[in-house]
């Protein structure tokens, strides 16, 4: 097996391993909500998801990011034992002091977050309990980070999944027992959970105890928190944007049309997002241990593009070609007014996927300052263009902008990372994009202009054609054949056993 080989192997294991934690922890949201709804009703619910928002909002800002910046430290410190250990001792540090920080503030500010959030004092002192769990939260991140870092892939992919799955279990027959009083309890026993298995699996991992003296750690923690300041502040302007964007679209168009929209992009982002997600676990570390190699840092950037591209756009050829039956299925058919704006974000998201697989470069490099003004560029000509969308063509309109957004940003990501890392497609990427691009501009083309049965079954055609080109390119890559005859090997030495 080749280096190459290898590597794209890596993708595709780390891709399947996390994709189906990402199915599991649908799933299980489906299933706690579910139960959460018969158990609570709408006023319980509303209860649970406010204190939660809450907490949640004041950790983005004091956890300082470090769930993110902390990874590059420990990526780039991969191979070196000493180094490993004094990043991991210093994050460590870290999480105690963030983690406490948001504890105090939310404790501090429990009768202003009850008034601001319920319009009474009632919920003090759940806010007072519940403050906790944001250093829980934090130190629970911290031993992700280290996972994530070190690419220990099973073992964090076990410690959500258990995290999850008991933290379901246990917090059913709380709100069975208890209902409306069983909420703060439930959501501190999930957070326990979660702290309990993220360090029981951190601990398998054998890191050496190094405690730093004060100007390293001052040294080391200031490069974590500057840069995790900095993410902090780029993940607030999608926020800010989107915000405002809803806004405009309820004056506008009144608040059905939000909850469209709203409909529309949560099944953009989290069933067709949620391939991101997966890859990202062990993409990003995986870039930034070959950060300081502009070539290696490109072929990475190819090899996962060209593996994100080809596991994506067969999805989204099935999407837009059946995506009247997933809008019924998930919601009703008084959703169906969403299906064209759908049919134009699935379009988006092929620009969407490069330009995600350009955009970790600066995070991978440590360029905040590059990833804040690019992210800040972004978010307003994307704001601006749904505005000028919606004007113009209502809900169709925001998909336009979707597509058009992210055609732009994978330009801008692309020339910046150019100038500054000698950034460069490969011809294979072009190629495979090239293809699937146009597959989904034929289905997206046929579902538009031919009336129903016919482009279920046109759709239906290029879904396979989308499918076996994606076999094909992967099995070049990957080499599935020897994949199943070893496993096949596997499989039956544990028999003979």
């Amino acid at each position: 097996m080749t280096v190459k080989q290898a590597s794209y192997r890596q993708i595709m294991k780390a891709t399947s391993i996390f994709g189906g934690v990402q199915v599991f922890n649908i799933i299980i949201s489906i299933v706690r909500t579910k139960f959460v709804a018969i158990l609570l009703g709408p006023a319980g619910m509303g209860i649970a998801g406010l204190l939660v928002s809450t907490t949640a909002l004041i950790g983005s800002f004091t956890n300082f990011g470090l769930a993110t910046s902390a990874v590059r430290n420990i990526s780039a410190a991969a191979g070196n034992e000493e180094k490993v250990g004094l990043s991991v001792s210093v994050l460590r540090r870290l999480v105690w002091i963030t983690g406490a920080l948001g504890t105090l503030v939310t404790f501090t500010l429990s009768p202003f977050l009850s008034e601001l959030t319920f319009g009474n004092r009632d919920y003090t002192l759940a806010f007072m309990m519940i403050s906790v769990t944001l250093l829980l939260s934090q130190l629970a991140a911290g031993q992700h980070v280290v996972l994530q870092g070190l690419r220990k892939i099973k073992y964090l992919a076990k410690a959500d999944i258990a995290g999850m799955l008991v933290g379901l279990c246990v917090s059913v027959p709380i709100y069975y027992l208890y209902r409306e009083q069983g909420i703060v309890p439930a959501i501190l026993i999930s957070s326990v959970t979660s702290l309990c298995f993220s360090w029981f699996f951190a601990s398998k991992v054998r890191i050496p105890e190094i405690k730093p003296h004060i100007s390293v750690f001052k040294s080391e923690g200031r490069g974590m928190l500057k840069m995790g300041f900095m993410l902090t502040l780029s993940g607030l302007i999608p926020v800010i944007t989107s915000y405002f964007l809803r806004i405009y679209i309820s004056r506008t168009g009144g608040v059905e049309q939000v909850g469209l929209y709203n409909a529309g992009f949560a099944i953009i982002n989290t069933y067709v997002g949620m391939i991101f997600t997966a890859m990202t676990t062990d993409y990003y570390p995986r870039l930034a241990e070959v950060s300081v190699d502009n070539l290696a840092t490109r072929n990475t950037i190819n090899e996962q593009a060209e593996i994100a591209i080809l596991i994506i756009a067969p999805i989204l050829v099935g999407f837009i070609a059946f995506i009247d039956w997933a809008v019924v299925l998930l919601y009703s058919e008084d959703f169906l007014k969403i299906n064209g704006m759908l049919h134009w974000a699935a379009l988006g998201m092929f620009f969407k996927t490069a330009s995600w697989a350009i955009g970790f470069i600066f995070l991978a490099k440590g360029a905040t300052g590059i990833f804040f003004w690019s992210e800040l560029a972004a978010n307003i000509y994307i704001v601006l263009l749904n505005v000028l969308g919606y004007e113009l063509f209502g809900l169709d309109g925001l998909g336009m902008a979707f597509l058009l957004g992210y055609f732009v940003l994978l330009l801008q990501n692309f020339m910046v990372a150019r100038a500054n890392y000698l950034f460069a497609f490969s011809r294979d990427f072009y190629i495979i994009f090239t293809i699937q691009i146009i597959l989904g501009v034929l289905c997206f083309s046929i579902v538009r202009w031919i009336s129903s049965p016919y482009f279920y079954y046109l759709g239906s055609f290029l879904i396979v054609l989308s499918l076996g080109y994606s076999f094909l390119e992967l099995n070049k890559r990957l080499d599935l054949n020897q994949i199943l005859d070893e496993r096949i090997s596997q499989i039956k030495a544990r028999i003979n056993k």
